[in-house]
């Protein structure tokens, strides 16, 4: 099967299958998530992360800049003022698939809306959106055909927190001063209401819906997440939720951060003790242990495009973080920022690409695997397939490279890249493979053992 159309036939034959579980499986989904569900994603494991909204005309992160304030930023009134002149004429949702597909990324996750409360699509429920500026055109449902034409799975990032809704907040007053959301108030209820209303939305408009990335932010708990995830499974029952909406979701979510060993469950990624992670550094879990994860990364060191922000992450940097991400089992989400006219800067699109050249040579290391057996050893990376393991070499040491704790029996060893067979030897629990002098790949060079 061609590899641009493996991501969205999986996704939908997974949804279909899940469709037929019995009842008192997909109840209780949200606490036990299904392997079945959640296999496309598995496999996935990179995709593209997108802020946009109207805060890009203005070179600021999304909605952060009317919660905490900084001396000197944008005020409130200009920011709530931006979807006025907001008119991304060049928007291309074709280019945007091209550009993932082009970076090897499996799978999108959209901001249908951010903490600002500002739609990107025609929702029903409320005028502060995409239709209602000179733009006038429903973002979510372009790039929603773009990304199913394609056969692209496609997220939808959905904010809990509101800063437009009355209900969420007394809005007469500055969202600085509470951003946090006003539960207490009887309009509390009206605002549950109008967020399940607008997810409702997304869920039945818009075809298949690969999953729900919700941003919670503090006390989650407030937003009845139980009640959202029975409505979600009733919808779409293949649809995967992430973990910040008070309950546990299909998987957990580190933000900028990769985690130092594989997530297990019952230990929480964020805030977790040094003590304990330190302990769990060399662990490697049974697959029933295991917690299913993904980080979310920016290329620059903000979500939404910023003009003034240059301090890019290299192209080496982001593959090798994507190394890491998948050596612990987990998905990297890397986020672009468009440009105010749709576009993607320039210097997004040179990383991204320079990951997909490398995924190209280098895909099957990291598609479809799981943690390796050897972790924590500083020069090197290892991901596990399912008569494999491949090794990411960090720092290339000739004349050996030596692997201890493989306790398979090895049938051969190959730079994967180029398939050069490597001479080896194996005894016990250690492997010792000939390696060239000058590393192959000078981001990171792999070798693939073919395993008994």
């Amino acid at each position: 099967m061609s590899a641009y159309l493996w991501s969205r036939r999986t996704f939908l034959r997974r949804t279909l299958a899940v469709s037929c579980l019995p009842s008192s499986v997909t109840s209780a989904w949200s606490q036990y998530p299904n392997p079945v569900r959640t296999t496309w994603y598995r496999q996935a494991k990179f995709g593209m992360f997108i802020h946009w909204g109207p805060y890009s005309q203005a070179s600021v992160e999304a909605s952060w800049p009317i919660m905490v304030p900084k001396p000197g930023g944008i005020s409130e009134e200009a920011y709530r003022a931006l979807p006025k002149t907001f008119n991304p004429e060049k928007f291309d949702p074709q280019s945007w698939v091209d550009l993932a597909r082009r970076a090897g990324q499996k799978y999108m996750v959209f901001t249908t809306k951010h903490h600002d409360g500002f739609c990107m699509f025609d929702s029903a429920y409320t005028d502060y959106k995409i239709t209602s500026t000179p733009y006038g055109k429903d973002i979510v449902a372009q790039l929603v055909r773009a990304c199913h034409e394609d056969e692209m799975p496609l997220g939808f990032y959905y904010s809990p927190p509101d800063m437009h809704h009355p209900g969420f907040r007394d809005t007469t007053k500055m969202a600085s001063e509470n951003w946090r959301g006003q539960p207490e108030r009887p309009e509390w209820q009206s605002y549950l209401a109008y967020m399940q209303l607008q997810l409702r939305e997304l869920l039945t408009r818009y075809g298949p819906v690969a999953l729900i990335w919700f941003d919670g932010l503090n006390n989650q708990e407030k937003y009845d997440g139980a009640h959202v995830l029975r409505m979600i499974a009733e919808m779409q029952t293949g649809t995967l939720v992430n973990d910040r909406l008070g309950v546990d979701g299909d998987y957990e979510t580190p933000e900028q951060f990769i985690p130092t060993a594989i997530p297990t469950k019952g230990v929480r990624l964020t805030g977790i003790d040094p003590s304990i992670s330190r302990k769990l550094a060399n662990t490697v879990p049974r697959p029933e242990d295991f917690r299913l994860w993904e980080t979310c990364m920016t290329i620059n060191n903000t979500w939404a495009f910023n003009r003034n922000d240059h301090e890019y992450k290299s192209a080496r940097t982001l593959i090798r973080g994507l190394v890491e991400v998948a050596s612990r089992g987990g998905n990297l989400l890397l986020n672009v920022g468009p440009q105010p006219d749709g576009q993607i800067q320039p210097e997004f699109q040179e990383r991204l690409k320079a990951i997909g050249d490398w995924l190209t040579l280098n895909g099957d290391s990291i598609y479809g695997t799981t943690y390796g057996p050897i972790q924590n050893v500083s020069s090197l990376r290892t991901t596990a397939g399912p008569k494999a393991i491949y090794v990411h070499i960090f720092d290339w040491t000739p004349p050996l490279c030596t692997l201890a704790g493989v306790n398979n029996r090895v049938l051969s060893a190959r730079m994967l890249a180029s398939g050069a067979p490597l001479k080896f030897r194996q005894s016990e629990n250690k492997v010792e493979i000939e390696v060239p002098p000058a590393a192959p790949d000078s981001d990171v060079s792999v070798i693939a053992l073919n395993l008994f």
